[in-house]
């Protein structure tokens, strides 16, 4: 018969079975809390979430097989595909995920999965910009718009996907010019967020800027920014041979994966119908999975195309564009 002393023993060796994921993450905690909650609430797993800005593809190299990292999620295709090249993620097969995410969102080797879109689009003052007067992306580098654009720093992820999407509709040549070009038209040195260029259009700083599509739900809904947002009007502007451009929040899991199976889970729940109305009722992005609708705020703000250029040849496009925005010293 055991002794009480050795039971004792043998349950503290004994391995816990903790119903958790732990995700290293690009976009703000609280962008995706409601998701998080709603996740542990169906499953009973916890989501640890951890806040890496910069510098993952190098934080998992560094750790190896010993991070405890199980998946990672990026504001950015060009995040995506860095991290992929970094050779730490996995490749993950599920009829979910395939039947959820459209094929031209999801890697072609099951490396990393779109989870929402979101249009670069313009912030037009209501007050200062006539209905029509912006049209192409093109255009933003027109003379006609001197001194009256506003934006976030160059080289900011958003903005280089941009300028890597003006690279394949056009050239190397052809962007360099653009990026001049919009630089001269600047108001100001770019400096904060996208919704710091709203502010300054509803100071009367500028009359256009660009931004994301869903900074505008969030600043109706923050009483001291919706001032800013009445200001404004969302227009969406093509490419001169294409349509508005999208860019993707994204999903991978890491090689080294501890908790491999609530990982699974977690990724599949994120393409489920639950979660896609999550993101678009609370965070107003565009959901991915076919059949889940837009917010009733997003239809609002109007239709449009979406540019066909695949996101992969917009992110191989992102060195290139990296070097015009530095060789312009568009943030000088």
């Amino acid at each position: 018969m055991l002794r009480l002393s050795t039971i004792t023993l043998l349950a503290s060796m004994a391995p816990t079975f903790a119903q958790e994921v732990n995700v290293y993450s690009q976009r703000q905690p609280e962008l995706i809390q409601p998701l998080i909650d709603a996740f542990t609430a169906d499953t009973g797993i916890t989501v640890n979430i951890a806040f890496v800005e910069k510098g993952m593809p190098e934080r998992l190299e560094a750790e190896g097989d010993r991070s405890p990292a199980d998946l990672v999620l990026t504001v950015d295709i060009a995040r995506l595909l860095q991290i992929a090249e970094a050779g730490v993620i996995q490749p993950v097969q599920s009829d979910i995920l395939e039947a959820n995410i459209p094929a031209n969102l999801r890697d072609p080797n099951d490396l990393w999965f779109g989870l929402t879109s979101r249009a670069r689009i313009v912030y037009a003052s209501k007050d200062r910009v006539a209905p029509g007067e912006v049209t192409t992306y093109e255009d933003l580098a027109d003379p006609k718009w001197q001194g009256r654009i506003c934006t976030r720093s160059g080289l900011h992820d958003y903005n280089i996907a941009l300028l890597g999407a003006m690279i394949t509709h056009h050239d190397e040549a052809f962007a360099t010019t653009w990026a001049e070009g919009l630089k001269a038209n600047l108001a100001r040195k770019p400096e904060g967020g996208d919704r710091d260029q709203v502010k300054a259009i509803a100071a009367g700083e500028c009359d256009i800027a660009l931004g994301n599509t869903y900074y505008m739900g969030e600043m109706l809904a923050d009483p001291e920014q919706k001032a800013w947002a009445d200001a404004v009007s969302i227009v969406y502007p093509v490419f001169e041979d294409g349509g508005t451009h999208l860019n993707i929040s994204g999903i991978a899991m890491t090689k080294a994966a501890p908790n491999h199976d609530n990982a699974l889970k977690f990724m599949e729940w994120l393409a489920s119908d639950t979660a896609q109305k999550i993101y678009a009722e609370t965070n107003y992005e565009f959901p991915v999975k076919p059949g889940v609708e837009r917010s009733a705020l997003v239809t609002s703000w109007g239709d449009f195309a979406p540019d066909t250029t695949p996101l992969t040849d917009i992110a191989a496009a992102r060195a290139a564009a990296l070097k015009i925005m530095e060789t312009a010293d568009f943030d000088g």
